[in-house]
């Protein structure tokens, strides 16, 4: 089971690959969404800022997020660690149910070049 620490390292370097990417990559990073990520078996939720291409503003709230945010994913640790280190692809992670992403549609349809 992944680390709180292993969890966050993996958002900031999502973060710094995001801000590193180009085309319609970096068009769809440049949402200015609030953000939140539940990791299920630390019941921990990072919440952030998807802002200028980049996740700002990362904090962590023990269990669900007090606010919902315009974008939500949840997953396990482990799940996220391997998606960022390029071992699981997002779309089969989200199509086997592993990954959830709740969002409004618009931005579902700039994300998907994300994922």
């Amino acid at each position: 089971m992944a680390t709180i620490e292993e969890c966050r390292y993996a958002l900031d370097r999502l973060s710094e690959t995001l801000a590193k990417a180009d085309g319609d990559i970096r068009s769809a990073a440049a949402l200015d969404r609030s953000l939140s990520c539940h990791i299920t078996d630390l019941d921990m939720t990072f919440v952030g800022r998807l802002a200028g291409g980049r996740i700002q503003d990362v904090t962590t709230e023990e269990g669900l997020p007090s606010e919902r945010a315009q974008i939500r994913l949840t997953m396990s640790g482990d799940d996220l660690v391997a998606m960022v280190h390029g071992q699981l692809p997002f779309a089969k992670a989200w199509g086997t149910g592993r990954v959830k992403l709740q969002a409004g549609f618009r931005d579902l349809l700039r994300l998907r070049s994300l994922l």
